[in-house]
Parts: C-alpha cells; sequence; structure tokens
C-alpha cells in the first residue's frame, strides 16, 4: 500500500470526505497509523477563536488516528465556497504548483503509516491561470483514488477524469461509487458501465444515504 494517498473526485461535492473518512477508519482497524489532510480549503468559516476553520477539514483531523492542530490538516483556508483561485484571490493570496508542492510536502506526516490528501473540487481545478492541483500530484507522484457521485453525467465525468489521469501518468489505485440521490436513474448499470471503461478496480460502492 501507498504510503501517501490522493483523493480526487469527477467534481465538487461528490464525497471525496465520506471516502477519506471511510478509508480512515478501515486502515486504523487494519491496525495502520494515519494521518489527513485537506491542503486547500473553500468554504471555511470563523471558530470561536477567529481562525478560518472547514467542515471536511475537522471532520479528517477528528478521524485520522495522529491527531495534528488545525493549520497542519488545513494548511491554507479560504472564506468563499468558490474555485480556489476565485477564493484565494479574493484574500489576496496566489496559489501555485510550486506552494502546493511545498505545502504538501512540509505537512505529510513521517510517523503515519498512510497519509490521506484531500483534494479541492474535481481532479482538473486550477490554481491560477496555467496551473492545476493534478500538476501537483503529478509531480509528487501520489497514487489517486477517484470518487465518482453516480448521478445523471457521471458516466463523461469519470471517464474524461480517468483518461486525464492516465495520460498525466498518475497511479490510479482504484475508484469508489458513490450513490448520492435517492431515485437515480439506472444507478447499478451506470456502475458496471464504468467498470468496463475504467481500467482499476472499483474500490466499492456507497449506497444513498438520507
Amino acid at each position: 500500500m501507498s504510503k501517501n494517498i490522493f483523493i480526487t473526485g469527477t467534481d465538487t461535492a461528490v464525497g471525496k470526505t465520506t471516502v477519506s473518512i471511510l478509508l480512515l477508519k478501515k486502515l486504523e482497524q487494519l491496525g495502520y497509523k494515519t494521518f489527513a489532510m485537506k491542503p486547500i480549503a473553500s468554504g471555511c468559516t470563523m471558530d470561536k477563536n477567529n481562525h478560518l476553520v472547514n467542515e471536511d477539514a475537522l471532520a479528517l483531523q477528528a478521524t485520522a488516528s495522529i491527531f495534528k492542530p488545525y493549520p497542519v490538516v488545513n494548511p491554507i483556508a479560504l472564506k468563499e465556497p468558490i474555485a480556489p483561485h476565485l477564493a484565494a484571490k479574493l484574500m489576496d493570496k496566489r496559489l501555485s504548483v510550486a506552494l502546493l508542492t511545498e505545502t504538501i510536502t512540509a505537512h505529510l506526516q513521517a510517523e503515519a503509516d498512510i497519509n490521506i490528501i484531500e483534494g479541492v473540487g474535481g481532479w482538473s481545478v486550477p490554481l491560477n491561470e496555467t496551473e492545476l492541483f493534478s500538476e501537483v500530484i503529478c509531480h509528487l507522484k501520489i497514487p489517486v483514488i477517484l470518487v465518482v457521485a453516480i448521478k445523471l453525467g457521471c458516466l463523461n465525468h469519470a471517464i474524461l477524469t480517468y483518461h486525464n489521469i492516465l495520460q498525466m501518468k498518475v497511479p490510479l489505485l482504484g475508484w469508489v461509487a458513490n450513490c448520492i440521490e435517492q431515485d437515480a436513474l439506472a444507478s447499478s448499470e451506470n456502475i458496471e458501465t464504468l467498470k468496463q471503461w475504467i481500467d482499476a478496480p472499483c474500490l466499492g460502492v456507497i449506497p444513498f444515504r438520507i
């Protein structure tokens, strides 16, 4: 198993945090020491100490077996719930591949058997006018788990994302089907179709939960 694993998705709000938490819990049951981080988080709110925090990052912090202060878990906290490069601009910050590469490298925990790194938005989310977050993961050579939200349009999103991961020569450990809609048509058929088109194991199917 890889020392570091990057959790990405076909879009925003597809269940990356859900999958990250399930993976952390399973790894701990298997006896692994884990750390989880969300390098960038958009949509942060002020806590009682007047610090920006993100709900997903807090969940990762609470679940990982190795507890670290919030700024280690989420080094770049952005206020507005919009694309990170836009949220950063509103705070007079500039994101870049160099910055994110340095940030992730500095915050990975050597004491962890496995570090889980959760992305922001989808695989190809921009960092600035010319760079994508996916370039950071490519540069660091971190293997990926792809989360696919099973809904209308998921086949196109998943297959395009899969092929881009292949083109960038990033190892794909597998993918997870997350059934996010209660009455989604042809959910099982979509999952079976993706099994035919994605040459990586389906690591699990998460049923719809109210």
